[in-house]
């Protein structure tokens, strides 16, 4: 009995003692590719004359297909020149992270600095493969808010719970300052289209211009933060050994039948090259970054600081229409008060999530399901996507004329889907692309980023969706005319048809929303 009592006392006492995270001492410091040098670059010189001709704008591409997204990512790797700098809240260890890494890989063996800072809840089982590529003289890869206890991370959020419990889910990829990537996509097969299981029906958006600056701006103060940690500092340079085991394993994935399928796909598409020749179509409007301090990741930002507290001042108050949409949708009460208030005052309001389901986080669903009748009273429209294979309803395609309408392939393969884009249109002038959530989470505990633009030529595209492929591909939840209870209104069932019960549940996954709803765990969501 002494004998456990003296192990137990020791373990408590190695837990307290190796809890606290390395000093940040001696980190190395590095800034954004001027943007004069950026503008002599193969990148910057392909989008030169057009960022000339549109002075002050900003240049966008939606990336609505995945196929897509994946290909601009690894053509900005392919063709950088002197830096990539990439963040993200999520790099799985699956087919299109290990591609992803290698393309960062590849470019650093030309001699490109590249800087990879990612959250480091989100990339399990990749500290060998991370910390081998950050052996590279031209790589550094930094994780945010990194979890001491690397082999059973969910410890971090006992002894540190403050601090783990606030997340970097930023998400950019820039190259030579003079094109970036940002928006709602993590890297991994379920974002890009090549999984066989549920594929988040997502946006991100290309863009070159002004903008491109003011991310860069934020990625050096992100990259410099106390929250972002040289990952040599918390795991072990891989031995030789380990490294040749990492290379097999990556040369074996790289000829697998699924990489090379991928890859195929991807080099066939249309748009495959346009970026570098220079004439990829953009759609050119004034647009602004909103971006939470990378002081929130340790609660240390003040509330007119916040993204949330900026996105006010630059959508303003919505007149005539609002469509939203968000995988995550947990209003709370004063959300809730504000889009009655937008009803009740004749503005359209439009919202898209996840239906039960589809969604992946069911705690979620139970913050958002308490509100549906309060809401639907006061004349809010609810979407609530289907978890069906087909087009994901989020994602518009250019027209022969140039201009844009709803549809769109999400990547073939997949056996369901579930919204992950994040986005909002005001008034049919102006649009939000990022990685911001409608949820307490986003708005008060992780970093987000995204993007305003003033194209009423995009906003006008979301309002279509909404009309057209949005009823079509999700339930649309009103309020019973006879006893006020909650149906789900299927518009593309033949015939049209209303539903009682959430539809595509089980009741063990309704009585746990229902057990969930009351708790107040708002916060957490």
């Amino acid at each position: 009995m002494r004998r456990f009592g003296s192990l137990t006392t020791l373990a408590l006492a190695l837990l307290i003692t190796g809890c606290s995270l390395p000093p940040l001492e001696g980190r190395s410091q590095s800034q954004a590719l001027p943007a004069a040098e950026a503008r002599n670059t193969s990148l910057g010189q392909s989008v030169d004359a057009a960022v000339k001709l549109h002075a002050g704008l900003t240049g966008v591409h939606p990336l609505t297909d995945a196929h897509e997204a994946f290909a601009a990512r690894v053509q900005l790797a392919q063709h950088a020149e002197r830096t990539l700098d990439v963040q993200y809240y999520i790099w799985r260890n699956d087919i299109t992270g290990h591609l992803l890494l290698e393309a960062l890989r590849a470019a650093a063996d030309r001699g490109v600095r590249v800087r990879l800072l990612l959250d480091d809840h989100g990339v399990g089982g990749l500290d060998e493969e991370l910390a081998a590529l950050d052996a590279h003289p031209n790589i550094e890869v930094r994780l945010f808010n990194p979890f001491v206890f690397r082999a059973f991370k969910p410890l971090g959020f006992v002894t540190d719970f403050s601090r783990a419990n606030r997340r970097m889910h930023n998400k950019s990829f820039t190259a030579d300052n003079a094109i970036t990537i940002l928006g709602g996509r993590n890297v991994g097969d379920e974002y890009f289209g090549a999984t066989d299981g549920v594929l988040f029906a997502d946006l991100d958006v290309l863009a070159t211009g002004p903008v491109v600056e003011e991310i860069s701006n934020s990625f050096d103060a992100y990259w410099a933060s106390a929250s972002a940690y040289p990952i040599a500092s918390l795991v072990k340079a891989p031995a030789a050994e380990t490294v040749a085991a990492i290379a097999a394993r990556e040369a074996l994935i790289d000829r697998s039948e699924p990489a090379a399928i991928y890859k195929k796909a991807v080099r066939e598409l249309p748009s495959y090259g346009a970026l570098i020749r220079g004439d990829l179509l953009l759609i050119w409007a004034p647009a602004h970054l909103l971006v939470d301090p990378p002081a929130k990741g340790l609660a240390l930002a003040e509330p007119e600081q916040l993204l949330l507290h900026h996105m006010n001042e630059a959508v303003g108050t919505p007149v005539r229409a609002l469509d939203l949409v968000s995988p995550y949708f947990v209003p709370t009460d004063s959300g809730t008060d504000y889009f009655v208030d937008l009803a009740r005052q004749g503005v359209r309001v439009r919202i898209l999530t996840n239906s039960l389901a589809a969604t992946d986080v069911l705690p979620v669903h139970s913050g958002y399901a308490r509100h549906r009748q309060r809401l639907l009273a006061a004349g809010v429209v609810l979407y609530e996507l289907k978890p069906e294979p087909g087009e994901p309803v989020t994602k518009p395609v250019r027209r022969d004329d140039g201009s844009w309408m709803p549809g769109g392939s999400g990547g073939s393969g997949s056996s369901g889907s579930s919204l992950h884009a994040k986005t909002f249109g005001v008034d049919e002038e102006r649009i939000f692309v990022g990685s911001f959530n409608f949820d307490p989470r986003s708005a008060r505990l992780n970093t987000e980023l995204g993007i305003i633009i003033d194209s009423p030529e995009l906003a006008a595209s979301m309002a279509e969706i909404f009309e057209k492929r949005v009823p079509l591909s999700s339930w649309e939840v009103q309020l019973d005319p006879r006893n006020g209870a909650l149906q789900w209104f299927d518009a593309a069932s033949t015939p049209p048809q209303t539903l009682s019960v959430e539809p595509g549940t089980t009741w063990w996954e309704r009585a746990a929303v229902r057990l969930l709803e009351p708790l107040p765990i708002d916060w957490l969501l």
